[in-house]
């Protein structure tokens, strides 16, 4: 007589219903959707458990960044399908979507009319956040509110709450309105599991967060778990204030040297887990998302035309009293007329000393010209841009082009090789 325990057959269900609530307009009718897993069971069985990742609170969204700015042909497009392909319950943005900076109506309409055509494609809802891009003259302004009409706003998708803010409100600034908007908001719903803000610029990273609005958002989040999200830099980094993450996204085709992780230049989207203690970041670079073909979708996105200088290749090296300096970020400098200084090029030295510049695309190297060069070594590439950095471990004179003794000639006939020998 074989085993009877063996013999016992068991029905196992196991996470059920994951209620998806979607309120439309002013009817407020709710689709529920349930999961049910049914499996023979016996003393011995080949899997590890069956509590299922898909609790009733879980649900996944994507997060498309930056795709203007000199936008590269073919990339937001394409992953517009690449998206359909992971199938998120709906897909936030973070501005910056047109080119733009233009007060010519029938430019304003095409660039639209071109976007929208890549969004309709979406399988699943899109969520629009301005961009400066996007409301960069009184004309694009207006015809966003006759498109889209409010330019900020919030809903709620199974106890977490959704912000959509807009940095613009004007320029680099949340307006008061806006402000009381979303601290009425916030007020309105204290029991939210969780909160998401969403914005294109990184208003926290200003010298004047009280000037700039985002000091009122902060104190009217404060006491409550939040994550927020903004592009606009083109760089992926992470921070965190007050015990909450804040996420600076890459590009999703927006302009980028595209120099890889360690520069935080790649495209991708950011993939959110919603898991009932709260989310789980994954970035998913585009590179790594194909189909079955593993062919990209056709294209016929057209990339952003730049007006771009011939540059020619330089290899350096950085030392400090006469050792390799690693993990410094070089800048090379044209000075204009009252002594401004224009970044032109930068790179990062790896552990031997060594780097290679890049102007428009990777390691592309650097137009002919002189150039006032400085040296900051904090750790990982830093893009001179940002406050509250890294502390600088080199001499702080080679940290700014005004007070930098180091100077360049690049040239456009023979090797260009530099060594950039520092002192303390």
């Amino acid at each position: 007589m074989r085993r009877i325990l063996l013999l016992v057959t068991a029905v196992v269900c196991v996470a059920a219903a994951a209620v998806y609530s979607r309120q439309q307009s002013a009817t407020g009718d709710v689709a529920t959707t349930q999961t049910t897993l049914t499996i023979k069971t016996e003393e011995k069985n080949p899997w590890t458990h069956l509590n299922l990742n898909n609790g009733p609170e879980q649900f996944q969204f994507a997060v498309v960044t930056d795709r203007t700015g000199g936008h590269r042909a073919k990339v937001f497009s394409r992953a517009v399908q690449q998206i359909n392909l992971l199938q998120p319950e709906f897909v936030m943005s973070v501005g910056d979507l047109i080119e733009g900076y233009t007060s010519k109506e029938e430019r304003i309409k095409d660039e639209w009319k071109e976007f929208e055509g890549y969004i309709k494609k979406f399988e699943m809802p899109f969520f629009y956040v301005p961009g400066n891009h996007d409301l960069s003259s009184k004309e694009l302004v207006t015809d966003w509110g006759g498109r889209y009409g409010r330019k900020y706003y919030h809903f709620i998708f199974k106890n977490v709450l959704f912000l959509a803010v807009n940095s613009e409100d004007p320029t680099t600034k949340i307006s008061e309105e806006q402000a009381a908007y979303f601290k009425k908001v916030l007020d309105e719903n204290p029991a939210v599991r969780w909160t998401m803000v969403f914005l294109h610029k990184p208003l926290w990273a200003d010298k004047d967060i009280e000037k700039n609005g985002w000091g009122t958002i902060e104190r009217a989040l404060a006491g409550r778990k939040y994550t927020a999200f903004c592009g606009h830099v083109h760089r992926y980094q992470k921070f965190v204030r007050n015990g909450m993450n804040y996420y600076q996204l890459a590009t999703t085709g927006g302009g980028s040297k595209m120099r890889g992780v360690a520069y935080g230049e790649f495209d991708h989207i950011a993939w959110i887990t919603m898991k009932k203690d709260g989310p789980l970041i994954a970035n998913v670079l585009l590179d790594g998302v194909l189909p079955e073909d593993l062919k990209l979708p056709e294209s016929e996105e057209p990339g952003s035309v730049r007006k771009m200088v011939k540059t020619y290749p330089l290899k350096g090296k950085v030392s400090l009293d006469g050792k390799p300096v690693g993990k410094a970020t070089v800048r090379f400098y044209k000075t204009g007329a009252m002594d401004k200084f224009t970044l032109v090029a930068d790179g990062v030295t790896e552990t031997d000393g060594t780097f290679l510049l890049s102007t428009y695309k990777a390691f592309d190297g650097v137009p002919v010209g002189e150039y006032t060069v400085t040296v900051k070594q904090v750790g990982e590439y830093d893009d001179g841009d940002t406050p509250g950095a890294a502390k600088n471990t080199l001499p702080g004179k080679y940290a700014a082009p005004k007070t930098s003794p180091l100077k360049v000639e690049v040239k456009a006939e023979g090797a260009n090789e530099v060594n950039l020998e520092l002192t303390k």
